[in-house]
């Protein structure tokens, strides 16, 4: 007797605890090696056996004397030259640090090349993103919703789920990555048609702040807007004086608001999501190709493929200090003269078309970097299997924050024979990443409408 009540006992125990730890994302013995083996973030903490990826010792968060937030980036590795540089020639040598978007950007054009530099793991973030890493990692977990996708609950001002489980956790980090609570952003946005010169489609100024990370916040106080921006085009001429609001929020539909400068009033924008061309590229891109992907999962499962050791942009200050658009964005491609290229471990995601959806892009794949959690390279396939869209972002190292962020990216179309590089830092006043936070109704369509200048 004794023996089956103390059965029944342990029975109503460990019931307890897979009650208490189901749908999280791991348990605390697994959440303590964000002490130890791994980086507060989620990274391994150690190198490479070949030493070619280094420890991670903390990251850079030395600011620069006399550095003001809003002018370029120092760059603290200017002085660093190429190890070794990647072309179609010897790509074979090096076809598995390779994604397939790059692979055929390096046969298709034969000016295109990687320069690949000395690995510096540069990401860092402040303490308290730390520690609220480490309680999202027991805390955070992923509930279904059929009409916008897998959504996060429990999580708060850290990476939901450093040690992930499955490809929709992974995107959720990357959609959650630190980049700071605010920044603005001084850009012009372009379109290279094939064989021909950078043409202007968006410029502006942009105010963006991310709610999630607000430092004095918590899980019971987040609302659910993770991404709040405001756009105010300075450029080209016919699209002076418009503006837009764009907010991104877990359990909802993007929401976008546009100020119409013929009808001096703001409207809703319906239907601006997922596969919609974006305005800001004059159409050249999908809506939620923005930073290679920003939005809801639904439309496609995802799958954690695995880790591995890849090739890609990082630390890529360099490009900022270029004056003229021209010297940054080629005919055909991106300079390669002002990209730098590192050797970093990698989450790659798969995306695949979820049953009864539809995208113009059915299959995708993500390299997410261990270390942020950003997503650095994109590959897409069209519905004939031939692939199309390739990405890389610009990462670029901000010791103010502290972070390694993304603010840029690129999106080549195969099929065009063309490219776009959106948020190019204007020369003279660039980004500010670490501004103080506004005042909630700042993003707001009555906002918008005060603001309308023409």
């Amino acid at each position: 007797m004794q023996f089956k009540q103390a059965t029944a006992a342990i029975a109503i125990v460990l019931l307890v605890i897979a009650h208490q730890f189901a749908g999280a994302a791991v348990t605390p013995e697994e959440a303590a090696k964000l002490n130890s083996e791994l980086t507060p973030l989620g990274a391994e903490k150690a190198g490479n056996k070949d030493g070619t990826i280094p420890a991670w010792e903390g990251g850079y968060t030395k600011v620069e004397p006399g550095y003001q937030s809003g002018q370029p980036q120092p760059d603290p590795f200017a002085s660093e030259k190429p190890l070794f540089q990647v072309t179609a020639k010897n790509m074979a040598q090096y076809a598995d640090q390779l994604s397939d978007g790059i692979k055929a950007l390096l046969q298709r054009f034969p000016t295109y090349r990687l320069d690949v530099y000395p690995t510096h793991r540069t990401a860092a973030a402040p303490q308290w993103v730390y520690d609220n890493t480490f309680k999202n990692a027991t805390r955070a977990r992923l509930v279904s919703d059929a009409s916008v996708g897998p959504q996060v609950e429990g999580a708060y001002g850290g990476i939901p789920f450093p040690i992930p489980k499955d490809g929709a956790q992974a995107m959720w980090n990357n959609l959650l990555a630190w980049k700071g609570d605010a920044f603005t952003l001084d850009f012009g946005t372009y379109v290279v048609p094939a064989d021909s010169r950078p043409v202007l489609a968006t410029a502006g100024i942009a105010e963006t702040q991310y709610p999630y990370y607000y430092r004095d916040g918590a899980p019971a106080s987040f609302g659910g807007n993770y991404w709040m921006s405001k756009l105010t085009n300075t450029g080209p001429p016919l699209r002076v004086g418009e503006n837009s609001l764009a907010i991104y929020s877990a359990g909802k539909s993007l929401r976008v608001w546009l100020y119409l400068v013929g009808q001096r009033r703001v409207r809703r924008a319906p239907s601006l999501e997922y596969d919609a061309p974006s305005t800001v590229t004059s159409g050249f891109s999908f809506v939620d190709e923005a930073y290679l992907f920003l939005g809801n999962l639904d439309r496609y499962d995802w799958k954690l493929v695995g880790k591995k050791e890849m090739f890609v942009p990082y630390n890529t200050q360099r490009f900022l200090h270029i004056q003229k658009v021209d010297q940054v964005l080629g005919p055909r491609h991106f300079n390669p003269d002002h990209l730098r290229w590192e050797l970093h471990r990698v989450w790659v995601v798969e995306a695949t078309l979820a049953r009864d959806k539809r995208h113009a892009i059915p299959k995708r794949r993500f390299y997410l970097d261990e270390d942020t959690w950003q997503a650095l390279l994109s590959d897409g396939w069209d519905a004939a299997g031939r692939l199309w869209h390739v990405g890389h972002t610009t990462p670029v190292l901000i010791p103010e924050l502290p972070g390694t962020a993304v603010f840029s990216y690129v999106i080549y179309d195969l099929v065009k024979n063309g490219y776009m590089f959106s948020n190019l830092p204007n020369a003279g006043r660039q980004f500010q990443a670490a501004v103080p936070r506004w005042p909630e109704n700042n993003f707001s369509p009555a906002a918008l409408a005060a603001e309308g200048v023409r």
